[in-house]
């Protein structure tokens, strides 16, 4: 007998409440995935001599606000969620040229954010320095990263290497508008 059910019956189904917030972490949480595979994806299209460019000549380059942006993620899961911390780069604002680095490192602190707020929620613990609840942590990360986003984008058109609109937009609002299992 499993949770007072004889062998061979179905479990009693979960109660609404319960079935609503489960739903709701996992889309909150596919919205980070999706986020961060904006980002890549964006790095993924930059244009030769795109990761040097910047939007003023004392602006940071493209390159160092991805890494700014990987920097950003881990010192907050330090400071609020330490035992998802990875180590925190020595230096913020790194002017890194691999692609293939800049990726990984994204997606490695991509998965300690989605992993802490997960645990966060399901376990109804709070952040230790800054939010009142996980997922503000989430949306933080959100709101800074689509800012940096934008700061990118700007950059390459001031510069004259614009990513065109038919490159970008499958790659970035076509991910967040595909329903899950839709062809790409």
């Amino acid at each position: 007998m499993v949770d007072g059910c004889q062998e061979g019956c179905e479990p009693a189904p979960l109660p609404k409440e319960v079935r609503i917030a489960e739903t709701l972490i996992e889309a909150l949480l596919d919205s980070w995935d999706r986020n961060n595979a904006i980002l890549v994806n964006l790095l993924r299209a930059l244009p030769e001599g795109g990761l040097e460019t910047r939007a003023m000549e004392d602006s940071p380059s493209v390159a160092e606000l991805f890494t700014h942006i990987h920097y950003v993620r881990l010192v907050f899961l330090s400071e609020d969620a330490p035992e998802f911390a990875r180590d925190v780069p020595e230096e913020e604002w790194v002017d890194e040229r691999d692609r293939d680095r800049l990726a990984q490192q994204l997606n490695q602190s991509a998965q300690a954010v989605r992993d802490a707020v997960q645990n966060r929620v399901e376990t109804g613990q709070d952040m230790i320095l800054h939010y009142d609840h996980p997922i503000l942590l989430l949306q933080h990360m959100v709101w800074h990263e689509g800012y940096h986003h934008g700061q990118i984008k700007l950059a390459l058109k001031a510069a004259g290497r614009p990513i065109a609109d038919q490159v970008a937009g499958p790659v970035t609002w076509g991910v967040w508008m595909r329903k899950k299992g839709a062809a790409t």
